[in-house]
Parts: structure tokens; C-alpha cells; sequence
């Protein structure tokens, strides 16, 4: 029987809390090895390539960078090329444009070998965007090559199909959000911002990349969405913040509302105001600090205007829900008619009220 191995590329934000969800629950996601490629050997870095290790996951460098690696102490097992050639899932993990690079270089070189390819939100073009629980109905044994949308266009697309989609897509007639981004990752060192920074528009038609991806992964299903979006950093690490106004053909109360952001099980509710405290709850209770939900939704934020116009704010688990997204997509091409009941082993880490 073959050996079914998930190899990822890249350790930085969502790669290395991915590569350890992907050991802690390899059993139960059925996989039988999981391996990962780190560019640079850093003293820095020691400590997670050490905690990695104790979980099981196997350390892959490039050829002849080995020397380096072991001088720090770490000891890699596999020469990047090979790790790549005997995976059966690889997920691109890294910095904006190296996925792109690494797909000519690498991916379509063992694209024969090799069921598939994941890239992140950052890698435009790479392949079919996907979100769980969006449009996993339009993954196809065609589809090698599969981006996940970026976090906020995953908060974006779930605040819009849970609300205005629910039974009906023409139901929904437009969406405008501002998406209110933290200024870097806790884990990152540099790029902080010393004061609140607006971001330029990207498109006339979509304004930032955000609805743009989001109008992209809806014509997955033959759809096109009226959305347009503005984005801006705070001087914050504390999660994203999306403010949202969703215009529906039909009536909806607030009740409604309530009903179906409830309904689903990938949004969670919550009276916290403040995106520290429900970091703090993520700390205390998620997976190493990750909430796994699309969406926070702000429930006394929430309005409804005319019975026809939404508005509210919701906090996008950054990294938590393209990690998600990308063990959903893993899973499926490793197991396309029974991937769903395999990370339902996962359900345990998405909270309903938060």
C-alpha cells in the first residue's frame, strides 16, 4: 500500500504550526509520514526544529547545507529534491513569490510523481483557490495545483455565504468590508508599524487583493459577486479585524443573522470587543494558540438596516484558518471520497462561542 507522506515547504507563520497539527494528528488524518524543508540554518530557529523533531516530523535541506544544519546541532534526514519527489502532498508554505518559483522549478519537474501541490494566499495564479467550506464541492481529480485563499479572504467569503448565501446565492446583491489588519506576526521581528497605515487600492472594480480572491473563488461555482474591499494596518499584533456591510434581496431580521452564523459550525460567536482577549482565549484553549474558525463574529456589532442591509465586525484567526483550509485540501487529495470524515478529528478545535 503507498505510503501517504504530506511534505511541507517553509516554517514561518503558518508552516510551522501547520507541520506540528499535521504530526499531532497524523493518525487519525491517516498519514503515515510527515516531512518539511527549511531554507536556512538559524541558531534562532534551533528550538522549533528540536520541538518538530520530538513530534515526528523529518527535516529536509537543500543540497549541501547539510554541514550547516549539523553544526547547529539539528540533523537533518532528507535532501530537499528527494523530499519533494517522494511526497504525496507538498504544501508551500513560503514567503510571497517563492511558491510561484518553487512550481517551476520543482513542483512541475515531479508533477508525475506527486499528487498534488498547495500554495498560500500570497501565491495569485498558483492553482484553483479554495477555502473550506466554501467551494469544496468544485474540487476536481483534475485539480494538482491548489491555492488557499489568503485569512481575511477566507473571513470575507464565510461572513458573506453564511449570512447573505445561506439557501440562495442570488439572494446577496453586494458586499463592502474594510479589512483592518494587525501590523505583523507575534513571531515576526521586523515591519512593525509605529502608527495606524491605509493601504492603497489594487483594483477599481474590487479595491484591495482581499474581495478580488474572493470574487475569484466564488466563480469556482460559476458565481459573480459585487464586492469591494479596502484594507490598512494598525500598529497591532493582535489579529485582523473585518468590518462588514452585506446588502440581501430578501428580508432578514437580526435574529436571522444570529440563526445563521450560529448554524455553522466554522464561525464563532463572541461578546469580546477586544482582539487581545480573544488572542488570550486562542492561547489558552486552541491548538498552540490557533483558533481554527473562517470568523469571530462581534455579536453586538452586529445591525440590520431596512431588513435588507447587514453590517457588523468579525476578527479573522489569521493564520488558523488557511491552516485549516490547507490540511481540507491535503486531506482530499489524499482521500477524495472520505476526506470530510477525516478531519472531523479536528472538530474538537473549532469553538462555537468564544
Amino acid at each position: 500500500m503507498e505510503r501517504k507522506i504530506i511534505h511541507v515547504v517553509g516554517t514561518g507563520t503558518i508552516g510551522e504550526p501547520l507541520i506540528g497539527l499535521l504530526c499531532d494528528y497524523k493518525d487519525q488524518l491517516g498519514i503515515d509520514e510527515v516531512t518539511y524543508h527549511k531554507n536556512s540554518a538559524l541558531k534562532n530557529d534551533r528550538s522549533k526544529v528540536f520541538d518538530l523533531a520530538g513530534r515526528g516530523a523529518r527535516l529536509a535541506v537543500d543540497y549541501g547545507k547539510e554541514k550547516e544544519f549539523k553544526k547547529l546541532g539539528m540533523e537533518p534526514e532528507l535532501e530537499a529534491e528527494e523530499s519533494i519527489k517522494r511526497s504525496t502532498v507538498v504544501i508551500d508554505c513560503t514567503p510571497s513569490g517563492i511558491g510561484h518559483n518553487n512550481k517551476l522549478n520543482y513542483y512541475e519537474k515531479f508533477k508525475d510523481s506527486v499528487r498534488g501541490f498547495l500554495a498560500q494566499g500570497s501565491e495569485d495564479g498558483f492553482g484553483k483557490k479554495y477555502a473550506r467550506g466554501i467551494n469544496d464541492s468544485c474540487l476536481d481529480v483534475n485539480d494538482q495545483y491548489i491555492q488557499v485563499v489568503s485569512c481575511n479572504t477566507h473571513n470575507i467569503s464565510c461572513i458573506t455565504k453564511t449570512i447573505a448565501m445561506h439557501d440562495n446565492f442570488d439572494n446577496f446583491i453586494e458586499g463592502r468590508y474594510v479589512c483592518i489588519r494587525r501590523a505583523n506576526d507575534l513571531s515576526q521581528p521586523t515591519n512593525f508599524i509605529p502608527s495606524p497605515q491605509v493601504n492603497a487600492h489594487i483594483s477599481d472594480k474590487y479595491g484591495s487583493h482581499h474581495a478580488a480572491d474572493a470574487a475569484a473563488l466564488f466563480s469556482t461555482m460559476g458565481k459573480e459577486i459585487n464586492v469591494f474591499s479596502s484594507a490598512m494596518k494598525v500598529n497591532s499584533q493582535y489579529m485582523h479585524v473585518l468590518w462588514f456591510n452585506l446588502k440581501l434581496r430578501e428580508p432578514v431580521t437580526l435574529n436571522d443573522v444570529k440563526e445563521r452564523l450560529y448554524a455553522n459550525s466554522l464561525v464563532a460567536m463572541t461578546t469580546k470587543d477586544l482582539t487581545s482577549t480573544v488572542f488570550s482565549f486562542g492561547r489558552d484553549h486552541g491548538h498552540y494558540g490557533r483558533i481554527m474558525n473562517q470568523t469571530v463574529v462581534v455579536e453586538q456589532s452586529l445591525n440590520v438596516l431596512n431588513e435588507h442591509e447587514v453590517s457588523g465586525f468579525c476578527f479573522t484567526p489569521q493564520d488558523g484558518n488557511s491552516i485549516l483550509s490547507s490540511i481540507s485540501a491535503a486531506e482530499w487529495m489524499l482521500y477524495p471520497r472520505s476526506y470530510d470524515d477525516k478531519i472531523q478529528c479536528l472538530s474538537h478545535l473549532f469553538f462555537k462561542n468564544i
